[in-house]
């Protein structure tokens, strides 16, 4: 039961920071995957990945009704992310997970920094 609890709390978090922030697999679900459920990195990644679907499904609904999506963009980047993630999943396997959880550190330090910096 508790599981199930934190489950639908770390969904509910990452679904609100993903539709306000375009993120939130990444930077709140495979977080609390390894802390919350001792989840090697590896597979909080691809947890992760399958659990954001509907969440993006659903918020480019939303914004597609809100007429926020520029589609002229999203389809390129969408096509050449997917082809690149087909391949990126494959490395993640051979990856350590030491060496992939010091790769998304980085990733999160120095683009939150970059952010900081030069906000708009």
């Amino acid at each position: 039961m508790q599981t199930n609890l934190l489950c639908v709390l770390a969904g509910i978090v990452s679904g609100a920071v993903a539709a306000l922030c375009g993120v939130g697999g990444g930077i709140i679900l495979v977080p609390a995957l390894v802390m919350l459920f001792d989840m090697p990195q590896k597979n909080a990644v691809a947890t992760s990945l399958a659990a954001i679907i509907l969440t993006s499904v659903a918020a480019s609904i939303r914004n597609t009704g809100n007429q926020l999506v520029n589609w002229k963009i999203a389809v390129p980047v969408a096509l050449a992310a997917s082809v690149v993630a087909w391949f990126a999943a494959d490395w993640l396997r051979q990856l350590s997970n030491v060496v992939l959880t010091r790769i998304f550190a980085v990733i999160m330090i120095t683009v939150g920094a970059r952010m900081l910096w030069t906000a708009r």
